[in-house]
């Protein structure tokens, strides 16, 4: 007698059974993907949060939803063009693939520089601070991270190696790319019923946990802590840095530099949080030498 009934993934030690697991929805025959749900609403929401701490800085949050627009189209644009540039085999011989986001293929970091881009370029234009814009906007990057990741949830992708840790999360194997399981999941097959499951990492269950916990992290830095513009921003390339490095080393979809075996994003992720560490450690070491002068002159 089966134990899952055929469910389609399982957290075995927290008693968790789903039983069907869908990644898109039909509306007037056209398919939406959960996925693009998902990330539309970690933007609309991460906007809200973004516009309320703006107006709690003293700024207008009418910037804010006009830097928006432009973000977002440069964001996609950005993730795309990020994860094709390292995984170019996959397009070369049919560029036009380039173009089928539909298809799956979005890189966060990616999304980040051209979202950062098109900050930079809205400020210059406008005249405003980016560093001071950057502080908010990040408090709404974090929160549409930690949601965003969930589209992973529904595709059943970006997951870890396989663990038997209190989080661990089975799915079947007919779930997921193939190209995705590694020979230690395979030993470690779990057979029910005569369905096959792997038992992984659910490392997009990690970096929400993360950035949500990251994002309290930052509204109460931003409100008790924070000395100087871009604090924020820097807190946050020290955080997500440093739980984007370790997340992962666990997964075994990641794109790699070419002739290498070094993971992109968990370099890119290593250098991002030695930045921001040290970014808020000489700022804050200048304002102190800047605070006894200023008091010798006194």
């Amino acid at each position: 007698m089966s134990s899952y009934n055929g469910a389609d993934i399982i957290f075995p030690h927290l008693g968790i059974v789903i039983p069907k697991i869908r990644d898109h929805v039909t509306v007037f025959g056209f398919d939406i993907m959960f996925y693009g749900i998902v990330i539309g609403l970690g933007f609309i929401i991460g906007m809200l949060i973004v516009a309320a701490d703006a107006k709690r800085r003293g700024q207008d949050p009418d910037d804010y939803w006009d830097m928006f627009i432009y973000g977002i189209i440069a964001a996609v644009i950005g993730a795309r063009l990020y994860y094709v540039a390292f995984s170019w085999d996959n397009y070369k011989n049919d560029p036009v693939q380039i173009l089928n986001i539909r298809g799956g293929g979005l890189a966060i970091y990616g999304g980040i520089i051209g979202g950062a881009l098109a900050i930079i370029i809205y400020c210059k234009i406008k005249k405003k601070n980016f560093l001071e814009m950057l502080d908010s906007v990040v408090l709404g990057l974090w929160f549409g991270q930690a949601l965003g990741r969930w589209g992973n949830f529904f595709n059943c992708e970006a997951f870890g190696e396989y663990t038997d840790t209190l989080l661990a999360m089975r799915m079947k194997e007919s779930l997921v790319n193939p190209s995705a399981i590694t020979e230690k999941m395979k030993l470690h097959m779990i057979t029910d019923a005569g369905i096959n499951y792997i038992q992984v990492h659910p490392t997009f269950l990690y970096e929400s946990l993360w950035n949500l916990a990251s994002l309290g992290i930052g509204l109460w830095y931003g409100r008790k802590v924070q000395k100087f513009k871009g604090e924020i921003f820097y807190l946050y390339l020290a955080l997500y840095g440093i739980g984007r490095t370790w997340i992962e080393g666990l997964r075994t979809d990641s794109l790699y530099i070419a002739g290498t075996g070094l993971r992109v994003s968990q370099c890119l992720s290593a250098l991002l949080a030695v930045f921001g560490i040290t970014m808020i450690l000489v700022k804050r070491i200048q304002l102190k030498k800047a605070g006894e002068t200023q008091k010798a002159i006194e």
